[in-house]
């Protein structure tokens, strides 16, 4: 009876999991829709005081710390680049040490001390450059008001970093991966996610950039620090409903020490005949794996399936469980469980690296693109729409598409597919992809345009509004926008799904690692481009103070032969690509 009795308790608990105060997650009390919705709400705060910045941060650059156009848009790419690549911090603290619970809270405080930083600057004349006086040139912020102005964005760059690392994968553990309601719950919760920090952006993007530009930038980073402050109530007032997933120690400790013993074991084979365990099985005797960490589970409870037998696909990974005292003792002992998780994890790699081109073009949303509209018409009707807040209309296209998605594309799609997901991670991906592909080939011919405009009214080198109007810019952030939203939900829940489960919030992160790279790749290309270019006679093609001067529309076709090629890479590891998960 005893027995019976430990065995029931044992079965109303999350096996792995624990509430806010660290005692065991109960099952009926914890996790569910309940409890993803605060996570929902907390991203709207939280992409708000993010995008509000972000978004307008390269006009702040330009005429208030008189960066030319050029090094605004690389001063933006790199803070944006490097928040995204934060993220990867913020997803291994997770899983390794702390949980994606306090790694929030955490990262919340740091952006809120960033966005204060940023607010006092702004205040204050003294802590920015003077103003500029006609027929003089501009004088750029230095030293400690430099030094001032990059504490500020990278305090930010670091709390939103740690902040995408771990809400995302927060908000996903909260439903049971071993249903298919609860990986259908789960799908549509990255689908909302990606909608609620389309919500944040579109208050962003209008109400806060336009007083960022009437009201004064204090206002606007005023407004962002109120929000992200706002969030962390928000968030706790979700405690009571989370299920936080208990840290499983260095995910990257697993993946150093298995890459390290199977190099060492490689190199031992060499000078003897030591026997690898297992390598010739044939596929029939390796074991099944689940959708959920190679586990199986009974009565919710995780039971770890004991796999003896390493898989065939990436062989070379095998020698690290060689019966060779390099690799069989001490630290470098690894069993075949870890060899397969570090496997899932290399396999997913190739996926990552093909999105980073998409996310180099979406750089362009925040650079480049605000840049011309700031030189074309910008009044709509009676309005004056500010040129940063040309990002609604991406961010209103994926506030309709996403519940479309949800509620009438995917249900059709599983009805002819007779698949539980419908329409796959990668399928979503590339799609993504694709569309990125048309966005800059028609970037490329709006600007075409815009220069046509400018010649004929010979008001290339005037400071007015041409006669154009800025609708003309939207039509590429449509279309960006879509792909955003299809890449962005399908990465973020492939790499969720697919991973092992002690390195959940690190493979989630690669989604927002994706991001980061695109925008330095972004900086890096532009860089390339005006060295390459300005070695000959003729004037660099992104170099100068004046837009209309520059070859954009040829940096936009190059931008689109690069997604063309990486378009047809994606489609050959998509093709190869073999899920593990049930769900697929």
């Amino acid at each position: 009876m005893e027995v019976e009795s430990q065995s029931k308790i044992v079965s109303t608990n999350w096996e792995g999991y624990v509430d806010w105060r660290n005692r065991p997650a109960l099952i009926n009390r914890h996790g569910g829709l309940v409890a993803s919705s605060f996570v929902l709400l907390v991203e709207v705060l939280e992409n708000l005081a993010y995008l509000a910045n972000a978004s307008n941060l390269v006009m702040y650059l330009s005429e208030y710390m008189h960066y030319s156009p050029t090094n605004s848009a690389n001063c933006v790419t790199n803070f944006m680049g490097t928040a995204f690549l934060l993220a990867l911090l913020g997803g291994f603290l997770s899983d390794a040490f702390f949980t994606t619970y306090h790694i929030y809270l955490i990262s919340a405080f740091i952006e809120f001390l960033g966005l204060v930083v940023l607010t006092i600057q702004a205040r204050s004349d003294s802590l920015k450059p003077s103003k500029c006086k006609p027929e003089m040139p501009c004088e750029q912020v230095r030293g400690a008001q430099a030094a001032m102005l990059f504490i500020g964005l990278y305090l930010v760059a670091t709390g939103v970093g740690g902040i995408k690392g771990s809400l995302p994968p927060h908000g996903a553990e909260q439903f049971d991966g071993e249903t298919p309601q609860g990986r259908k719950q789960r799908s549509t919760f990255f689908n909302y996610f990606v909608f609620c920090l389309s919500c944040g952006g579109l208050i962003a993007v209008t109400f806060v950039v336009w007083v960022e530009d009437n009201k004064g930038w204090q206002w606007g980073f005023g407004i962002s620090t109120l929000a992200i402050l706002l969030s962390i109530p928000v968030f706790l007032a979700g405690s009571p409903f989370y299920r936080n997933k208990i840290p499983r120690g260095s995910p990257l400790t697993t993946i150093s020490k298995v890459l390290i013993a199977a190099m060492l074991n490689s190199c031992a084979l060499r000078n003897s005949s030591s026997v690898i365990a297992s390598l010739g099985s044939s596929p029939s005797t390796i074991p099944v794996l689940s959708n959920d960490d190679e586990e199986i589970t009974t009565n919710n409870k995780h039971v770890v399936e004991s796999i003896n037998i390493p898989s065939k696909s990436l062989r070379f990974l095998n020698r690290a469980v060689v019966k060779k005292p390099a690799a069989a003792s001490g630290v470098l002992k690894c069993s075949v469980q870890e060899v397969e998780e570090v496997k899932i994890v290399v396999k997913i790699l190739p996926i990552f690296a093909c999105t980073i081109m998409l996310n180099c073009c979406l750089a362009q949303l925040s650079t480049f693109s605000v840049q011309q509209a700031a030189t074309m018409n910008t009044k709509f009707g009676k309005l004056k729409v500010p040129p940063a807040s040309l990002p609604i209309f991406p961010v209103l296209f994926i506030m309709i598409l996403a519940p479309i998605f949800d509620y009438f594309i995917i249900p059709f799609a599983r009805k002819v597919t007779k698949t539980e997901m419908g329409i796959t991670h990668l399928q979503r991906i590339g799609i993504g992809l694709f569309l990125s592909v048309i966005a800059m080939a028609i970037a490329a011919l709006v600007e075409i345009k815009r220069k046509r405009v400018a010649t004929d009214l010979s008001l290339l080198d005037s400071s007015k509004a041409l006669p154009i109007t800025f609708f003309w810019i939207a039509i590429q952030y449509l279309f960006l926008g879509s792909a955003d939203l299809f890449t962005l939900a399908g990465l973020l829940e492939f790499c969720f799904s697919e991973a092992p489960f002690s390195m959940r919030s690190l493979a989630t992160s690669l989604s927002w690692a994706s991001l980061a790279i695109g925008y330095y790749l972004s900086s890096v290309i532009v860089s390339i481009v005006n060295n390459v270019t300005g070695n000959s006679k003729h004037q660099p093609w992104l170099a100068g103070e004046n837009l209309n001067h520059f070859h954009l529309e040829r940096f936009y076709w190059l931008m689109c032969i690069l997604s063309a090629l990486n378009f047809i890479h994606y489609l050959y590891w998509a093709r190869i690509y073999k899920y593990r998960s049930v769900s697929s």
